[in-house]
């Protein structure tokens, strides 16, 4: 809660009981939740919270390297609390998203300079398979 709380004093931004619980929210957390699935998390407890309140924490909190935004295709956004470089699946039946533990791409830009006169700026590394739960389903 430290983090959060200096890092938007630094950045002079307000820091809202929104945008609070949509943090505390993803940092309690392994999923991946999309911002609908955050907004029905939190409304028993934010009644008066709007579903464009949570996208707009979801904006700010990723600008602020607090979340990170993962883009799982069409338009398909997903939300991490955790903000450490770490590589994703996505099961291509039924869409869920789950960290890779033990799993480190730190080191890959470093490695892609030497196939490139690009200069790397960043990189996002994502998989694709079938979750066990939908294989059992098959």
């Amino acid at each position: 809660m430290d983090n959060i709380t200096a890092i938007f004093k630094e950045k002079k931004l307000k820091l809202t009981p929104q945008r609070i619980a949509v943090y505390m929210y993803l940092r309690s957390t392994k999923e991946h939740p999309s911002a609908e699935t955050i907004y029905k998390a939190l409304h028993k407890d934010y009644p008066t919270m709007s579903l464009a309140t949570v996208y707009k924490a979801l904006k700010t909190l990723v600008e602020v390297n607090l979340v990170k935004e993962l883009n799982v295709g069409e338009g398909n956004f997903r939300y991490d609390g955790n903000v450490t470089p770490h590589p994703h699946i996505q099961c291509m039946s039924c869409g869920k998203v789950d960290d890779i533990e033990g799993l480190s791409f730190d080191d890959l830009n470093d490695k892609i300079r030497n196939y490139t006169d690009y200069e790397i700026i960043s990189n996002r590394v994502y998989f694709y398979g079938i979750c066990t739960a939908c294989n059992k389903e098959k």
